[in-house]
């Protein structure tokens, strides 16, 4: 484990040399993705306009959702969004490069790449999730605010599991990027709306089976001391880390799994 710890720091370290190489191209790149993320939150506010509430909650609540998991999901997507390319490196016989080094694929994987540009989705949501704050009524204290940071680092982990989970499916159908795609973007997407607005086989699928209610519904309750229309025993509210760091442990698994019965470019 400490092993792998400092080569993915190499890796980290090497990757954030070479973007940091090109500044200006780095901060255009970052501006563009703050740009573009705010318009989904822009269409958040057009939604407002029509209707005072959904489903009983404010457009400072939905906002404080929003923030949670953009954060979260901004984070996730930096280290481990281009898990996705992996079919790349298997079609072109790259991949098995990686399991002849004496270190974990998942590490080269994941330290392969940073997207530093993702600051800029994650510096966006950050400025919703800051607004949010101001616009609704917290009890602050430091129970609060550890509450508020453990849920963004706990939405980072349980979107970082996803993207290692679902990428595996690559080694069984090449060209599924996609499927992954629906589930990762997808997801992130719905967790920026209470879960209950959602119909009772999505709510299940999406925010259950994938763990995506703990990512900002279950913690954003918590934070409002907000009634629970689904009636979800309270202690839900407080179980994103354990969730986390379960999905984590489950997608390293699988991602192992998957490449014990890799065949290689070639098989």
């Amino acid at each position: 484990m400490i092993a792998s710890l400092q080569i993915y720091r190499h890796l980290v370290r090497a990757r954030v040399r070479a973007q940091w190489q090109y500044r200006t191209s780095f901060a255009f790149d970052a501006l563009i993705a703050f740009v573009i993320t705010f318009l989904d939150f822009v269409e958040v506010l057009v939604l407002f306009r029509f209707f005072p509430t959904l489903d009983g909650w404010s457009v400072g609540e939905i906002a404080l959702l929003y923030g949670l998991a953009g954060i979260g999901f901004a984070l996730a997507d930096m280290v481990g969004g281009h898990l996705e390319d992996v079919s790349l490196l298997i079609r072109s016989g790259q991949f098995d490069a990686l399991l002849l080094r004496p270190a974990s694929s998942l590490v080269q994987m994941i330290g392969g790449d940073l997207a530093l540009r993702r600051v800029g989705k994650a510096a966006q949501a950050l400025l919703v999730l800051i607004w949010a704050c101001i616009q609704v009524d917290i009890a602050w204290s430091p129970a609060t605010v550890g509450l508020m940071i453990s849920a963004v680092v706990s939405a980072a982990g349980i979107f970082l599991a996803l993207f290692i989970a679902l990428c595996c499916v690559q080694f069984f159908v090449l060209g599924a990027g996609e499927i992954a795609n629906g589930f990762t973007y997808g997801g992130a997407y719905t967790t920026q709306y209470p879960v209950s607005i959602y119909g009772r086989w999505l709510r299940r699928l999406m925010s259950f089976g994938f763990g995506l209610a703990f990512v900002s519904y279950l913690p954003g309750l918590a934070l409002l001391d907000k009634t629970d229309p689904l009636g979800l025993p309270e202690w839900m509210r407080y179980a994103s880390p354990a969730v986390a760091v379960a999905m984590l442990f489950a997608a390293c698994t699988v991602w192992h799994w998957s490449v014990r019965h890799y065949r290689s470019a070639g098989g």
